[in-house]
């Protein structure tokens, strides 16, 4: 569930009225449910039930310090895919022997970067990665804990961007390549074989595509089992998270938000479709959820500037673009847009609401319909908490975001709204 709802005819995170954070801290700016986040965490922990497992939170999902806090507080791990967010979660007081490291790229000094902070696994995605990570750990005397990332050539019906698990994808090693490369990787003096990973992709809306991308794979895992010594199988993310929700007609309240239901299917769902399979391998299982723990936990909001009408469009511009949130333009994602005083009525018009940047792809929605809007109104971007601000820029030199925290009746800034200073930072004159 997430904890977004409204109270009196406003829009309320938690016990705050998110107008007391527009008003304390300006727009665009993300507000988080800590409430949220724990009770995601808490309630896949609890559908995993007795079986051996690791909820490896990944980073790219939402990287602020805060969050990483809130979730190393409550036991998670991490999923990480560079050095940078390495340094983030040992910074945010996680502990590298609770990370792997994923991603198709790593460079030299990355590796050496996690060995040195002796990361529990490098997740291996080629031949010529684990040849690198070997004479890396060689150079540093030390053996480098590996899983290999096993691509099982399963459909997870995604968008194309996010699909990870087909073959004609970047990542991981192909099923039939993968027991010559165990037998290569046990050869290497600077090796340690310690799991096996896969990953299928992001947004998945069904517990279908993750029971048949394990039913694949456990039969390796439990040959590699009898010949080395593998001590978990991590199974990776994706569970999709819902972005659309019916509007309740009829009834004077134009939102609808189901009671705060987050995920696209039940918690209980995935775990009946991949507990008893992964029980009987007998290894430690990790999982690694991001836009899950985070995505309904977080909104973004902004405030209105103009409304324009055109010969066949109306124009709702608000203060945040494309550079705050990209995802509608990357992706043609759709979300929420609501706003922070709810309508009387149930009266509707179709407008596009759009940023200042200056790209005819800076836009949040198109041809949605909603309640009438004035210059100066609030709005919520919903379902922002993942792929969010991770993935903001200074595009049209727009200062990034602020970030902000809650918990109960009270809230925190967790990161500054950068300034027109910072935006220079670190560039220098030159007479060349």
């Amino acid at each position: 569930m997430h904890l977004f709802h409204y109270a009196n005819d406003r829009l309320f995170c938690e016990d705050v009225d998110l107008e007391r954070v527009a008003q304390e801290h300006g727009t665009p700016t993300y507000v988080y449910s800590a409430n949220t986040i724990r009770d995601h965490f808490r309630r896949l922990d609890s559908a995993l039930g007795d079986l051996d497992h690791l909820i490896c939170y990944a980073v790219k999902a939402n990287s602020n310090r805060a969050i990483l806090q809130l979730l190393a507080r409550e036991g998670a791990a991490f999923d990480i895919v560079s050095g940078g967010e390495l340094f983030r979660v040992l910074n945010a007081g996680g502990d590298a022997a609770r990370c792997t490291f994923a991603g198709v790229g790593k460079s030299p000094d990355e590796i050496g970067y996690a060995l040195d902070q002796q990361v529990y696994s490098f997740n291996v995605e080629s031949i010529a990665e684990l040849e690198c990570i070997n004479r890396i750990a060689a150079e540093k005397n030390v053996r480098a804990p590996i899983a290999l990332r096993v691509n099982p050539d399963v459909a997870a019906e995604t968008h194309r961007y996010i699909s990870t698990g087909k073959s004609e994808n970047k990542f991981g090693i192909a099923l039939d390549l993968v027991r010559d490369i165990y037998a290569a990787a046990a050869k290497m003096s600077h090796v340690a074989i310690r799991g096996i990973q896969m990953h299928i992709g992001s947004q998945i809306t069904d517990a279908k595509p993750f029971a048949d991308a394990i039913s694949k794979v456990a039969p390796l895992v439990a040959e590699l089992k009898q010949r080395y010594a593998i001590e978990f199988f991590s199974i990776g993310g994706g569970m999709g998270i819902i972005y659309r929700r019916a509007l309740e007609s009829g009834t004077g309240k134009w939102w609808h938000d189901h009671g705060g239901e987050s995920s696209a299917f039940s918690v209980a769902d995935y775990a009946s479709a991949i507990v008893p399979p992964l029980r009987e391998l007998g290894v430690r299982v990790l999982v690694e959820p991001g836009r899950f723990l985070v995505g309904n936990a977080g909104v973004l909001l902004t405030r209105v500037r103009y409304i324009k009408k055109a010969a066949r469009k109306t124009f709702v511009i608000v203060d945040a673009a494309m550079n705050d949130l990209i995802r509608p333009a990357l992706y043609q994602s759709y979300h929420e847009i609501v706003p922070l005083i709810a309508p009387r009525d149930a009266r509707v018009e179709p407008v596009d609401i759009v940023g200042p940047v200056c790209e005819s792809g800076d836009f949040f929605a198109q041809d949605r319909e909603m309640p009438p809007l004035q210059e100066g109104d609030l709005v919520a971007i919903m379902s922002a908490g993942a792929y969010g601000f991770v993935m903001a820029s200074n595009y049209n030199s727009r200062p990034l975001s602020a970030e902000v925290l809650v918990s109960g009746d009270k809230f925190a800034l967790v990161r500054e709204r950068q300034s027109y200073f910072d935006l220079i930072r670190g560039e220098h004159d030159c007479d060349l």
